[in-house]
């Protein structure tokens, strides 16, 4: 196994308004880190939904708002929401003119929640 994978090489996922692509995961390598970058459309916002672990959103263009418990944020290139486990959250472009795009991580095996519902985001398989 190469210790590089390439976007190319990346499967696409698409949801909500986000482009999701993974880069480090048990499935391209990976065995204690979940990495992936998101492409935000102009106005693409997320269901409100939980984690069971921590994960970390760093923005890399455009601004991004994240919802996080009862408090909003914004941040733009460089900033990083840090989203702790069990906590309600939604993420928003905060452009309805222009993409945005961030760098996400985690540990292996977090499991998402909507509506009470578990499931591992495939982009973390």
């Amino acid at each position: 196994m190469t210790p590089l994978t390439t976007r190319a090489t990346a499967q696409r996922f698409d949801i909500d308004g986000y482009e999701v692509h993974p880069v480090a995961a048990p499935s391209r390598g990976s065995s204690e880190l979940a990495v992936w970058s998101i492409r935000a459309t102009p106005g693409a916002a997320s269901v409100t939904h939980q984690h069971d672990r921590e994960v970390v959103f760093v923005v890399s263009t455009g601004r991004m708002v994240a919802v996080i418990g009862d408090e909003r944020f914004e941040a733009g290139p460089g900033d990083a929401f840090i989203v702790p486990p069990k906590t309600d959250f939604t993420l928003s472009n905060a452009s309805a003119d222009d993409p945005a795009s961030l760098t996400v991580a985690t540990t292996v095996g977090m499991h998402a929640f909507v509506d009470g519902e578990a499931f591992p985001p495939p982009w973390t398989l």
